[in-house]
């Protein structure tokens, strides 16, 4: 047990059951509740084009109903970049996702009204 511990080894196992419990929680979603697009679209809806500190993109994450480790995720996926001060901002990319979705959603709403 004088072991030392294998962080990279507990760093994947977290990560793992992360994973799981985002699958458990997409589980417990009802018809009433908004997927995973919708809630990304608010995201990037609600982060604008402003810097966030890590501690208020983890939050951001949160209240949509994402783990808050996700801004690693999307900045490995070059949806948020980290500016020489410091700050998390969305990307292009982002902001691209957000206008085809937006642009998908209103020819969406206006098949249904014909």
């Amino acid at each position: 047990m004088g072991e030392p511990v294998d962080r990279a080894r507990v760093q994947a196992g977290l990560r793992l059951i992360a994973r799981g419990l985002e699958e458990i929680a997409a589980a417990l979603d009802g018809p009433a509740e908004v997927g995973e697009e919708e809630r990304t679209a608010r995201v990037i809806r609600d982060w604008g084009r402003r810097g966030l500190r890590k501690e208020e993109a983890s939050a951001l994450f949160r209240r949509h109903g994402f783990a808050p480790q996700t801004t690693g995720g999307w900045t490995r996926g070059d949806w948020v970049e980290i500016g020489d001060d410091g700050l998390r901002y969305l990307t292009a990319k982002s902001h691209e996702w957000l206008t085809g979705h937006d642009a998908g959603q209103h020819e969406a709403e206006q098949e249904e009204g014909s």
